[in-house]
Order: structure tokens, then C-alpha cells, then sequence
């Protein structure tokens, strides 16, 4: 198993239930592929480096997981696929 790391910008727009809504979904397709979530770093509300989709700020997460190796792709995929999700990459550690 590979460790991997996972930063994605939620919108700020949506409401804080729906933030750990996103927060949860995302664990949960980590979990629901054979992976393991070792830690979520919620960072809060910050502001961007730059405007994204005319947005100036974002609420941050930090996903910390071991898993197979075709996990971060699925993981990709279902973040693109996120309307709620300005940005994100996932890395291996």
C-alpha cells in the first residue's frame, strides 16, 4: 500500500453541513476502495493565491490515506466530477 496525499478547495459558498457532507463523501470513496484514511486536516476558510471562477477565497481540506495504486485515480476522477470542488491534486508521499 502507498501513502498518498490529497488537497482539494471546497467552494464557500455551500453551507457548513454540506462542507462536511463533501468532507465525508470523499472519505468515504477512499474507505469504500480498500483504502485507509490516516488523517483529515480540515483547514478552514482561507484565501486563494489567485480568483478562481471569479471566487477569491475557498475552504481548504488535507487528506492524508494509504491505499493501491489505483486508487488516487478514482479519487481523481470523482473529484473532477464535483461540482462543489475548485481545485485539487493528489500526490504520493
Amino acid at each position: 500500500m502507498n501513502k498518498y496525499e490529497a488537497l482539494y478547495i471546497i467552494t464557500p459558498e455551500i453551507e457548513d453541513e454540506a462542507v462536511k457532507a463533501v468532507v465525508e463523501k470523499f472519505n468515504g470513496i477512499v474507505t469504500a476502495n480498500g483504502g485507509e484514511i490516516v488523517k483529515t486536516d480540515e483547514w478552514g476558510k482561507r484565501r486563494l493565491a489567485y480568483v478562481i471562477d471569479y471566487k477569491t477565497e475557498g475552504y481548504y481540506v488535507l487528506m492524508t490515506f494509504n491505499g493501491a495504486s489505483e486508487l488516487p485515480r478514482e479519487l481523481e476522477r470523482n473529484l473532477k466530477i464535483d461540482e462543489s470542488i475548485l481545485r485539487f491534486i493528489v500526490v504520493r508521499i
